[in-house]
């Protein structure tokens, strides 16, 4: 019995601990709501931080991606960086897109953006690269009538392994919903370093994979020094995606798990809490 109570007083003191952890300052806010400051914008054909025609911008307390300045796309991919680099993390948006796609925009980019992750730095790519070197959480709303799946994995550059398989198809799909009209969605993915990524929508895992690594194509003029095929991929960047859809993201926050990556007590203990808190998404 004695056994017994020094366990569940130590399992009651660690979850009162786990609590106190991820209370609501503890979350870093990327996006503040107010400016883009903490952010770095690269537009293929277009120097760093060269934000062309005011792609990404703040309205009315989102972060939005828009196109009233352009004539047309052109081929114009954007990324906009946050400047910090993270290893095991737990990433949390809220989108939505919004109006028509710009003229030029390639059909399969209707109503698609994405949050990318374990990515290069912005600075390490090249002026006409076309995507980062990273792992896409990507997003996508529905046309109205047919299923299309969001926080599906796409691979620009890079491969990853499902069910103890290399993976080598850029794009694989999830399980999850489809998401038609102008709705806000609400999407995470928890990444923890090369063992495991997850992406999350509404509560609901939609797509497991791990040892995502450097690799195979569809990415253009990617630096030789950067593209090392078959690097795992331990951390990395965190950026949004702007692909000829106008999109606004109304939050971006992220909980750090690295204090506790070598820690798997605690670092279970943490993750369970914030996939309980999940599920008051659905």
């Amino acid at each position: 019995m004695k056994k017994l109570l020094t366990t569940l007083l130590l399992l009651s003191g660690l979850h009162s601990y786990a609590q106190k952890e991820i209370a609501p300052n503890k979350w870093l806010k990327l996006f503040n709501g107010k400016d883009l400051k903490d952010w770095d914008v690269k537009i293929t054909g277009y120097d760093l931080n060269d934000n062309f025609g005011n792609t990404f911008r703040v309205k009315d307390g989102y972060l939005t991606v828009s196109y009233d300045k352009y004539d047309e796309f052109k081929e114009r991919y954007g990324h906009i960086f946050y400047k910090k680099n993270f290893s095991a993390y737990l990433v949390v948006a809220e989108y939505r897109f919004t109006g028509d796609q710009v003229k030029g925009g390639p059909g399969w980019a209707f109503r698609n953006s994405g949050i990318m992750l374990h990515g290069q730095p912005a600075a390490t790519m090249t002026k006409n690269q076309d995507f980062p070197i990273s792992l896409e959480n990507q997003l996508l709303g529905g046309n109205g009538k047919d299923p299309r799946s969001t926080a599906n994995l796409c691979t620009p550059g890079t491969n990853v392994v499902m069910n103890g398989k290399l993976i080598t198809d850029h794009c694989i799909s999830s399980t999850s919903k489809t998401y038609h009209g102008d709705q806000w969605v609400h999407v995470e993915a928890l990444v923890l370093r090369d063992s495991v990524i997850k992406h999350i929508v509404e509560g609901d895992t939609v797509i497991v994979y791990n040892k995502p690594q450097i690799g195979g194509g569809n990415v253009s003029h990617a630096g030789p020094a950067v593209k090392q095929d078959g690097k795992l991929l331990t951390e990395g960047s965190i950026s949004l995606q702007s692909e000829s859809h106008p999109v606004q993201f109304r939050k971006v926050e992220l909980f750090d798990l690295s204090p506790y990556i070598n820690d798997p007590v605690k670092l279970n203990r943490i993750i369970h809490l914030l996939q309980k808190r999940n599920k008051s998404h659905k």
